[in-house]
C-alpha cells in the first residue's frame, strides 16, 4: 500500500467510526484524560496541518486563524492551546465545521502526496497516520466512558469488545535467563520509545499463556481482595479508599449479579471472558493476591512470541522510562514521547479496539497507575 493510500484508509477509519454517533455525542468531555470526538477528529487534521502541510506545502494558509489554539493537544513548541479539561466547552466550531476542516486537510494532503516526497516528509507523515491511529482506539475508549455515565446505558453498536479475548488460568511458560534483543529493529515504522535496540540480562521466569479472566477475578473480590491492605502499594491503597473502589470500572451489581457496560450496553459478567479495564494498582494487588507479580516490559517482550496477545493492554511491572540510547527528535515533534517518560508505567500487547497493523511486539503504550478506561488486563509472571 503506497502512503496516498494508508492515509486515506486511516481518515476514512476515523470517519467510519463516527458513523453511528448523533451530533450530541460529539460534545462532552466527562473527564480530563477522554476527550470528545469532535475534539479528536480536528486534533488529528491539526496535525497534519501544524507538522506538514504548513512547512512543507508551498503557499499554505491554515484553514481557520485559532485552530490551532483549539486544536493543539499538548505541543509547547505549536504555541498556547485549549486546557485539557475544557475540550468539551467547545460548542463551536460545529461538528460540520470539524468535517469541513478535515474534507480542506484531506484535499491538501491529497495534492501534497501525489507527487514525490523526501524520505523525512514521507516519515512525517507515517507518524501522523499512527497518531490518527492511536486517536482512532481512543475514540472507543473515551465514548465508551461518556456513554457509561448514561443511565440509560446506550450502546454505540453491537459488538461489546470486551467480550474477546483468550483467558483461564492456564499453563504458564518457562523462560531461561539471559541476554534477550529489547526494541524495535526493521525498515518498518516504530515510534522513538521503541528505540534504540539493546540487549537486557533477564533472570529466569515464568509467564502465563493466558489472560486473567474474570471469574478469578471474582474470586479476589469475593475474597476481600479490595479490603485488605497487604495485597496493594501505599499509594493504591490510598487511590482505592480515596475514591471508594471495591470494583472494576463499568461494573455493576445487581439483585446479587453483576454486569460491565460494554459498548454494546449493559451485559451480565461472563467468567470466561479476559477481566477488562483494570487500572495499575488492581493488576499488581491481583497479581500480590495470587502470590505472583506482573511482568516486566522485557519479560514481556523477550516471550512474546510464546503466547496470544492484542486483546488487552497488559500492565507491566516497568517504569515508563528512555532505552539506553534514546534520542529525541528535533523541534516540536520530538515532544510525542519523551516529556512523557516520568511516574506512569509500560503497557505492552494492543486491545481489540487497537487498528489493525498498529502494534507489534516492541510497542511500547504507557498511562498513570490510577487509569484504567483503555482495554486493559492482566498476565501474571513468576521469578
Amino acid at each position: 500500500m503506497n502512503l496516498l493510500d494508508a492515509y486515506q484508509k486511516t481518515r476514512k477509519a476515523s470517519r467510519d467510526m463516527c458513523l453511528p454517533l448523533i451530533t450530541e455525542d460529539y460534545i462532552p468531555q466527562p473527564i480530563e484524560y477522554a476527550s470528545p470526538p469532535k475534539w479528536s477528529l480536528g486534533h488529528t487534521s491539526w496535525f497534519f496541518e501544524e507538522f506538514i502541510l504548513k512547512h512543507h506545502m508551498d503557499g499554505y494558509v491554515p484553514f481557520h486563524p485559532m485552530y490551532n489554539f483549539l486544536f493543539n493537544s499538548y505541543y509547547e513548541g505549536a504555541g498556547n492551546r485549549t486546557r485539557r479539561d475544557s475540550r468539551g466547552h467547545l460548542s463551536r466550531p460545529s461538528v460540520d465545521e470539524v468535517y469541513g476542516y478535515r474534507r480542506h486537510v484531506d484535499n491538501q494532503m491529497k495534492e501534497l502526496l501525489s507527487k514525490k516526497i523526501s524520505s523525512e516528509l514521507q516519515g512525517l507523515v507515517t507518524l501522523g497516520i499512527n497518531h490518527e491511529q492511536q486517536h482512532t482506539e481512543l475514540f472507543y475508549t473515551d465514548i465508551k466512558y461518556t456513554f457509561s455515565l448514561n443511565p440509560l446505558f446506550p450502546a454505540y453498536g453491537d459488538r461489546a469488545y470486551c467480550e474477546e479475548g483468550v483467558s483461564g488460568e492456564g499453563n504458564f511458560i518457562s523462560m531461561p535467563g539471559g541476554l534477550y534483543e529489547t526494541g524495535y529493529a526493521g525498515n518498518g515504522f516504530s515510534f522513538d520509545n521503541e528505540l534504540p535496540m539493546h540487549k537486557t540480562f533477564i533472570q529466569p521466569f515464568e509467564i502465563c499463556h493466558s489472560l486473567v479472566p474474570n471469574g478469578s477475578y471474582l474470586e479476589f473480590m469475593e475474597d476481600g481482595g479490595y479490603k485488605n491492605h497487604e495485597h496493594w502499594h501505599e499509594e493504591g491503597w490510598k487511590w482505592l479508599n480515596t475514591n471508594v473502589i471495591d470494583h472494576p470500572l463499568y461494573w455493576h451489581r445487581h439483585n446479587g449479579r453483576w454486569f460491565q457496560y460494554t459498548l454494546a450496553g449493559l451485559r451480565e459478567v461472563n467468567p470466561k471472558h479476559p477481566v477488562s479495564h483494570i487500572t495499575y494498582y488492581e493488576a499488581s494487588a491481583f497479581a500480590a493476591w495470587k502470590g505472583m507479580r506482573l511482568p516486566t516490559e522485557f519479560e514481556w517482550e523477550a516471550a512474546s512470541e510464546k503466547f496470544s496477545w492484542g486483546h488487552r493492554w497488559e500492565w507491566t511491572e516497568s517504569a515508563y522510562l528512555p532505552y539506553p540510547g534514546f534520542k529525541k527528535a528535533e523541534g516540536t515533534v520530538g515532544e510525542y514521547n519523551g516529556k512523557f517518560m516520568v511516574n506512569q508505567k509500560v503497557l505492552r500487547g494492543g486491545s481489540v479496539v487497537t487498528p489493525e497493523d498498529h502494534s507489534r511486539k516492541t510497542y511500547r503504550n504507557f498511562f498513570h497507575p490510577h487509569l484504567g478506561w483503555q482495554f486493559t488486563g492482566i498476565r501474571l509472571a513468576n521469578s
